[in-house]
């Protein structure tokens, strides 16, 4: 095992646990020490435990009392029961009860550490299991739907960066969620009490997106008639979230660099310099290494922000996410426009995996809100969708069957092509 663990000895005899201890340290593990039932809860209360060497004989509880209590626990620890030779049918009993395995009094140190490795590297692969488990069941996470591979990237990455204050470069074609992923990570960062303050760098006019970040005080350009605070001002302490970066400005760009940089910044028309703390996520839709290159981004600022680089997958590559992002929004628009859909005609769904979608979920909202302004029913149809514009893909089941379907397909609006 390279990774420190936690293992408790519940021992009376403290020559014993002592001894126990003296050869589990040298393994890189840190062990404590309970002398009774009531010492061993105090620690197994306060702290997680990886395994625990339980002696079935103690003071003031019995041994198996406390291994039934630890097996309802979510992410019981390894139990190790240790008797003596006249207890050993009790120690079996305790093994099928749910016990790792058993030591008997007295017993050799290298008995000792085979045992608990063992148990650490059971306890370490079950819960990586377990993980892996809840992730691929996890259909929903923040905002987004979605079990596919792809998906379960963008939540292990998410889950990581927002609880550090690293910035985070959110790249993806138009429609993918890079917002709802920048919501994501203020929600469920320790930031989260403060505000998140979304600005698109391409939809502000570029003589005053200036103004818009850092703000401005009055008379400091025509129309500034009052004193103005900024994006900077308002995500102090919180997230500022920069849309489109890449059509900022590029001399803009450098004052926003040192920003960055210092966390310091002075409104337009004031020579005071104020200060804020900030973590930046940062997004666009084209490739950023590209923008790089043509001179439309700094080099310097997309390094400074590309601290953890996070990719919103197209929505053609996420499979049977389509269904179930389709099944969300069919349930959202019925009960808001109190129709009555519940559900997706297979030979719609079948369509809907077809699809390349340019546009991806925004797209897919887009058909499901047409559908459900326009028709009412139990079941969508395929008479009811909408024409899907761009280009289709065969559906993935059906792709070997694409050559004598192309003309049936071209009927249905869907053209037949590989991926």
């Amino acid at each position: 095992m390279t990774d420190k663990r936690t293992i408790l000895i519940v021992e009376d005899s403290p020559s014993l646990a002592m001894t126990a201890q003296a050869h589990l340290e040298p393994l890189g593990h840190s062990v404590l020490i309970a002398g009774d039932g009531k010492s061993a809860w105090e620690i197994l209360n306060a702290r997680p435990v990886d395994c625990v060497l339980l002696d079935l004989k103690l003071p003031d509880i019995d041994g198996i009392t406390i291994l039934e209590e630890l097996r309802t626990r979510p992410a019981p620890p390894a139990v190790i029961v240790v008797t003596a030779n006249a207890s050993l049918a009790t120690a079996v009993h305790a093994v099928r009860s749910g016990a790792f395995d058993y030591l008997v009094k007295p017993f050799a140190p290298s008995r000792l550490t085979t045992t608990v490795e063992i148990a650490l590297g059971s306890v370490a692969l079950r819960r990586e299991v377990e993980t892996l488990r809840r992730t691929v069941e996890r259909a929903e996470f923040a905002d987004f739907v979605g079990r596919s591979l792809p998906m379960q990237a963008v939540d292990r990455t998410i889950e990581a960066a927002a609880q550090s204050t690293a910035s985070v470069f959110v790249t993806g074609e138009s429609g993918t969620g890079k917002e709802l992923a920048a919501e994501a990570l203020h929600r469920l960062s320790p930031r989260k009490a403060r505000q998140l303050v979304i600005l698109n760098c391409g939809a502000s006019p570029r003589d005053l997106l200036e103004s818009t970040i850092f703000g401005h005080v009055r008379g400091a350009f025509t129309g500034a008639t009052t004193d103005q605070e900024g994006a900077a001002a308002r995500s102090d302490g919180g997230t500022l979230f920069l849309d489109e970066l890449g059509e900022m400005d590029i001399a803009l760009q450098t004052k926003l660099l040192r920003f960055i940089q210092t966390g310091t910044y002075q409104r337009v028309g004031d020579p005071i310099t104020r200060r804020a703390d900030i973590r930046f996520v940062a997004a666009t839709n084209r490739d950023p290494a590209e923008a790089v290159r043509e001179g439309r981004l700094r080099e310097d600022l997309f390094y400074r922000l590309n601290v953890v680089p996070l990719r919103m997958p197209p929505l053609r590559d996420r499979g049977e996410d389509i269904i179930l992002i389709a099944r969300r929004f069919l349930t959202q628009f019925a009960q808001a426009d109190r129709k009555s859909f519940t559900a997706f005609a297979p030979e719609v769904e079948a369509r809907l995996l077809a699809f390349s979608w340019p546009g991806n979920v925004r797209q897919l909202q887009n058909v499901v809100r047409n559908v459900v302004v326009l028709h009412d029913g139990k079941t969508v149809t395929a008479a009811m969708l909408p024409p899907l514009e761009g280009n289709a893909s065969p559906p993935r089941e059906a792709a070997g069957r694409c050559g004598r379907s192309r003309s049936r397909s071209r009927m249905r609006g869907i053209s037949c092509r590989s991926r």
